[in-house]
């Protein structure tokens, strides 16, 4: 059966055939019951670090009219989500405190971690396309802010999602893991790449553990995928065949790479699921992480190759 990882499962109808609609926005925006969720700097705003602070739009309406950055989320539970980018207005939040995105995912509902991914990504995305790409113009907000059009030449540009590889190579009774560069500390994981134009998924998944560790790699078995707002990725998770042994580390990325048995990363995971007893050990990315996912479920034979 499928599992449904942190940022994803997002459970708002985006309605995206009224997206258009100005009239019908402006109608969920006077509505009462509609909510919004402030971000500072792409930071949630909250009480605490257990709940998204959703709250009316009445408050912030002279920011919304100021043209603050607002992005129609969708509609749950009969009635409508915004995203508002208020970083503009911090002196004005009212008890509440920006919190960072990670923080907050790992311990909120996971319906409302995903919610937050499509919030932050969303507001990530225009902060870094505010001039069209074919001529330069400054670009305009349209459909709810899910488009961006440009009043000179007409083009449409729509938000962009990143895709990556993120892959556990499998020899027999041992995974190889490794640990970023410029990550420091003891945390292996899976390792990772961005596709490039023309690669299938397989592809990039060879090209990249080739890359990064040396390994030649024969199958590969897509698994899962997770949204990863950071800024706006979508980590395609798969297990792949090594077709030989010997690692030779790119050391521009890979601070080190190893083989470990599955044992071990039993005890990897076992490790990372409260406070660490042992953080001189090997350590997992933490639960929230599709890495931590694909080497818990290979780890106790969930998934093979």
């Amino acid at each position: 059966m499928e599992e449904i990882y942190c940022f994803a499962g997002n459970p708002l109808d985006r309605v995206f055939q009224r997206r258009q609609d100005a009239a019908w926005i402006a109608s969920l925006l006077a509505d009462p019951e509609t909510r919004l969720l402030p971000l500072v700097d792409l930071k949630p705003l909250g009480r605490d670090a257990t709940a998204l602070d959703w709250q009316p739009v009445a408050p912030w309406r002279s920011l919304i009219e100021s043209g603050a950055m607002l992005i129609f989320l969708g509609i749950g539970d009969g009635r409508a989500y915004f995203a508002l980018d208020a970083s503009t207005a911090k002196d004005a939040l009212d008890g509440a405190s920006p919190i960072d995105a990670r923080t907050m995912a790992a311990a909120i509902p996971g319906e409302e971690a995903a919610i937050l991914a499509e919030a932050r990504s969303l507001l990530d995305w225009h902060s870094r396309h505010g001039f069209c790409a074919a001529c330069g113009t400054p670009s305009a907000v349209a459909s709810a802010g899910w488009t961006r059009r440009c009043p000179n030449c007409q083009a449409h540009h729509f938000p962009r999602v990143d895709p990556v590889v993120i892959m556990l190579t499998v020899d027999g009774e041992r995974c190889l893991l490794g640990r970023g560069r410029r990550r420091p500390g003891n945390r292996f994981s899976c390792l990772a790449g961005f596709m490039e134009p023309g690669e299938t998924l397989e592809e990039a998944v060879r090209r990249e553990v080739q890359e990064e560790a040396g390994i030649k790699v024969g199958r590969v078995r897509y698994l899962a995928s997770q949204p990863w707002p950071f800024p706006s990725s979508l980590m395609m998770g798969c297990l792949a065949e090594a077709l030989s042994h010997d690692i030779n580390i790119d050391p521009e990325e890979i601070g080190e790479a190893r083989w470990f048995a599955r044992e071990e990363v039993k005890a990897m995971v076992a490790r990372s699921q409260g406070d660490d007893p042992a953080p001189a050990l090997p350590q997992l990315p933490a639960p929230l992480a599709i890495g931590h996912q694909i080497a818990r479920r290979w780890a106790f034979g969930i998934d093979t190759i």
